[in-house]
């Protein structure tokens, strides 16, 4: 038995098709279905659960991003509060922001605890 890896293209439709169910998978759900067995699968049937797949993972995008939105709308809230407080200008405001925080001057991290989109700061700040 070849411990080597097939590329794409060597593949069988259905190999791909168990590739691209293991990763739709976990778009949706955020972990790999190791608790299915599709060894016995047919392509209609990888069809059919790749469009209910396909039915959450844009549910979880829509939800995301409203979430993102919400998150983001409390933050510039936070910001002009802290301007309020005597932050000069939005930059200090970011700064008093950070060293109160546990980021250790991490932004994307930061973004990651405040729930605002990956790469905010590079986008705002």
């Amino acid at each position: 038995m070849s411990n080597e890896f097939k590329s794409w293209e060597e593949m069988s439709e259905l190999e791909q098709a168990r590739e691209t169910f293991w990763d739709m998978y976990k778009d949706a759900h955020g972990f790999r279905p190791r608790h299915v067995d599709t060894s016995g699968w047919t392509l209609a049937e990888f069809q059919a659960e790749f469009d209910y797949l396909g039915g959450i993972i844009e549910q979880e995008e829509a939800h995301r991003k409203a979430s993102e939105a919400e998150a983001i709308a409390k933050f510039e809230q936070h910001v002009m509060n802290t301007i309020c407080m005597g932050a000069r200008n939005r930059e200090t405001a970011l700064k008093w922001i950070m060293d109160a925080s546990n980021a250790n001057g991490d932004w994307e991290y930061l973004s990651h605890e405040l729930g605002l989109p990956y790469s905010y700061f590079k986008q705002v700040a």
